[in-house]
């Protein structure tokens, strides 16, 4: 018992790395099969009527985020993230009959709502099962799915190509469903310690459903961490949506080839990033309280220059290098994320607290995917990348004068 113990929360990481890539991988394949499926849905001939597609996801996500934060603190971890995978793989599927733009851009909404429940469960259940001393790489490796699903999802158009865009979304989809049962049979929640024992439950009330957003946003440390993740996601999430794009563009290839190109070299970059990261903060933080800032700052730090030189580099060789350094910068900055939160906020209210933070951040997503839909269709893509370089400057400015932890992990 003592090694399942010890054992477990790493199969917890295993378990749930698949689920993260499953989680990108569906939502990130629609970026690199525009050509393919323009030819029977005409609207998405128009980039405007594409980032609307991908905007809509990417709202309907952000608001939800909160709410299944609030659910994610309050009953069983497993069951959100298993019925999520469920549902969100069956909304894959189904995208492999549609036929109109009216038809994707309904399921892409209903996909919005079903994949933002389970960031929040998926990383508040790590940050329960690990310690200070391996969260940060614990997140990172679980990071490192995203990064793989994303890259998958490059694929898509490949797939596209060989066989149909609908093989692709009928074949991920069925994938997920399938997982969705392994994870019934493994994955187990992690009881709270905050809950009252059953002698006391009832002379212990339990905390109202909204206690824990009054208690995080009358926390000041708070916003700054919400202002901190919400920013930088404003370039990611540009670079997830239009860098294949923007890879094509430039290199004058097209996008079968572009989207492997664009998402591997960020999911390979990334995964550095996250390893790399969550070691270094893991250790610095024994020694010092800002270790985790640092870490997450010289990361954010490396994303400046990226974004300077994919917006204005013209060669294979500048472009390739400038998302690699985006994506080895931005990893050090994504494995962080939830260690830092873990510094400012009690067990019982992180998932709510990364729900808040997903919320702002992926509406800064949802903004720029919408802008740079327009910035495509208006030849100014590359510019406009460059632009979001000063943005990422002012916010690490803001993080390292203001945010000052005091514990190493903080319990309430």
């Amino acid at each position: 018992m003592r090694q399942e113990n010890k054992t477990y929360p790493w199969i917890v990481v295993g378990l749930l790395w698949v689920v993260a890539l499953l989680n990108y991988m569906d939502r990130q394949m629609l970026s690199t099969m525009r050509p393919s499926m323009q030819i029977d849905i005409s609207e998405l001939q128009s980039a405007t009527n594409f980032g609307r597609l991908m905007a809509i996801f990417l709202w309907i996500y952000a608001f939800m985020s909160p709410v299944a934060g609030i659910i994610a603190d309050k009953v069983n971890r497993k069951w959100l993230i298993v019925a999520s995978l469920f549902i969100w793989s069956g909304v894959t599927f189904a995208m492999g009959y549609a036929t109109t733009f009216d038809q994707l851009y309904w399921l892409r909404a209903i996909m919005g709502v079903s994949e933002a429940v389970y960031i929040p469960a998926g990383l508040a259940m790590i940050a329960d099962y690990h310690t200070s001393r391996t969260r940060s790489l614990a997140i990172g490796i679980h990071m490192t799915g995203l990064y793989m699903g994303q890259a998958l999802g490059g694929f898509g158009a490949t797939i596209a190509g060989t066989f149909s865009w609908q093989h692709a979304f009928l074949s991920f989809g069925l994938i997920g469903m399938v997982y969705s049962v392994v994870l019934l049979l493994f994955l187990r929640d992690k009881p709270r310690l905050t809950e009252p024992a059953p002698a006391l439950q009832d002379a212990t009330p339990r905390p109202g459903l909204f206690k824990g957003l009054a208690t995080l946003l009358g926390n000041p440390s708070f916003w700054i961490i919400l202002f901190y993740f919400a920013v930088p996601s404003i370039p990611g999430w540009g670079v997830k949506n239009w860098l294949p794009t923007l890879f094509a563009n430039k290199l004058n290839i097209d996008m079968a080839t572009a989207g492997p190109l664009a998402t591997i070299t960020i999911a390979a970059s990334s995964f550095l990033g996250v390893i790399t990261g969550g070691v270094l903060s893991d250790r610095w933080v024994q020694r010092l309280l800002k270790g985790r800032i640092y870490t997450s700052a010289i990361g954010l730090g490396l994303t400046i220059p990226a974004l300077l030189l994919v917006g204005f580099g013209a060669s294979l060789f500048s472009i390739i290098a400038a998302a690699f350094c985006f994506g080895f910068g931005f990893g050090m900055f994504d494995a962080n994320n939830m260690p830092i939160l873990c510094q400012f906020v009690a067990p019982r209210y992180r998932a709510t607290a990364y729900g808040l933070m997903n919320m702002m951040g992926v509406c800064s997503g949802a903004f720029i995917t919408d802008w740079l839909g327009k910035s495509t269709d208006a030849g100014n893509l590359g510019r406009d990348f460059a632009m979001l370089s000063v943005i990422v400057l002012a916010v690490l400015l803001v993080q390292l004068l203001f945010l000052r932890p005091k514990h190493i992990d903080y319990e309430g």
